[in-house]
């Protein structure tokens, strides 16, 4: 089972995306100036574009990878609008055959920017047809069968591959080494996402004050996604339960009304840190145990679930199975055992190289030791 393939559509705080974001899009900015966050990433592309567009060359290859829900799309909207060419989208699953990428390379003009999603989902026949194009903007197409079967080299227009991936460890070596730029998208802090929330408010006409934007911003995991949702669920609230204004109190009410806490964690995260708790003593526990205890499919904890509780370090992988940290017990209001260190120490706290996750784990490993 694919991560991709996860439907979310009962978890408001899911960040892949959902019916509900379809209008997203009109959301999204096209110009620098409107894009709040990824600073790093941002600064480094703008400069790579003006010194492409002052050649008049296309932009080289670029990969970008992180959590869904973080902006991947809208920056290549964006690059493709700051280099003045089109932008031609498709996803890695969309595109079975080696003939449906040659349609699409074909038909693409000088300088354009090709956009593939999910693009550690392409066929490996598919992904090989790629090599020749990204490298020297060419094409090898067997012509015939059997004995008579040839190949023809068609040039292509030099064109901008940028590449999409929430799995980057799943990419090949072969089609990684081809992007000349590869930026990691990192979840944004609260002050980012309340300027993502107050642009998004005033498109939409939702009146929301400082309050209720940092009380959005605090509780949606890093994600400008998961805040856009949260945005349009307490203009509800807003409308139906108070007057009309998105402050800090109606947030609050209308977060709690939903089980989402002051972290961001919804009633399911809350119930994989309980049952390690109270079933066994804060761990360790195995994915198994944890699936069957918990009654969520073993791969949904691991992919959907884990990784954040993972990054925000209340949640930890040893080589003997899941164990608590000490900021998880303290989230749930619950004191530490005295001696839970020392045993968390003696299963070797570091995390083990077992850790196969969509986002790189972030764990204050230090706060077991004090």
């Amino acid at each position: 089972m694919d991560f991709s393939d996860f439907d979310e559509d009962e978890r408001l705080i899911g960040r892949e995306r959902q019916a509900e974001d379809r209008d997203e899009k009109g959301l999204r900015p096209v110009r620098w100036e409107d894009y709040s966050g990824q600073t790093k990433a941002k600064d480094n592309l703008r400069v790579f574009i003006q010194a492409a567009a002052a050649r008049k060359e296309a932009l080289d290859h670029v990969l970008l990878y992180g959590p869904p829900g973080l902006g991947k799309t809208t920056l290549a909207g964006i690059i493709a609008a700051e280099m003045g060419v089109n932008l031609r989208i498709t996803t890695g699953p969309a595109i079975e055959k080696p003939g449906e990428l040659a349609a699409i390379l074909t038909n693409l003009n000088e300088r354009d920017v090709l956009f593939i999603d999910e693009i550690h989902r392409l066929n490996r026949s598919v992904e090989e047809i790629l090599y020749p194009a990204m490298e020297d903007y060419c094409l090898d197409i067997m012509i015939g069968k059997g004995p008579s079967a040839r190949s023809i080299r068609l040039d292509l227009p030099k064109f901008t591959l940028i590449g999409a991936t929430t799995r980057a460890g799943l990419l090949s070596a072969p089609l990684r080494d081809r992007f000349g730029m590869i930026n990691r998208l990192e979840l944004y802090s609260t002050e980012e996402l309340m300027e993502i929330l107050s642009r998004d408010a005033q498109i939409l006409s939702i009146a929301i004050d400082e309050e209720g934007l940092r009380t959005l911003a605090a509780r949606s995991r890093g994600t400008p996604r998961i805040a856009i949702r949260l945005l349009k669920r307490m203009r509800d609230f807003a409308q139906v339960r108070g007057e009309g204004i998105i402050d800090g109190a109606l947030a609050d009410f209308g977060l709690n009304a939903l089980e989402i806490d002051e972290k961001g964690l919804d009633s399911t995260d809350r119930r994989i840190l309980s049952n390690i708790v109270e079933m066994f003593c804060g761990g360790p526990v195995g994915l198994e145990t944890l699936a069957a205890c918990t009654g969520e499919d073993p791969v949904t904890i691991e992919d959907v679930y884990e990784p954040f509780l993972m990054q925000i370090g209340y949640l930890a992988k040893t080589p003997r199975g899941r164990v608590l940290t000490r900021l998880g017990w303290q989230h749930l209001g619950l004191p530490c055992p005295e001696d839970y260190e020392k045993k968390v120490r003696g299963l070797g706290a570091a995390l083990s190289g077992e850790v196969d996750s969509a986002y790189p784990v972030q764990l204050d490993i230090e706060s077991l030791d004090n």
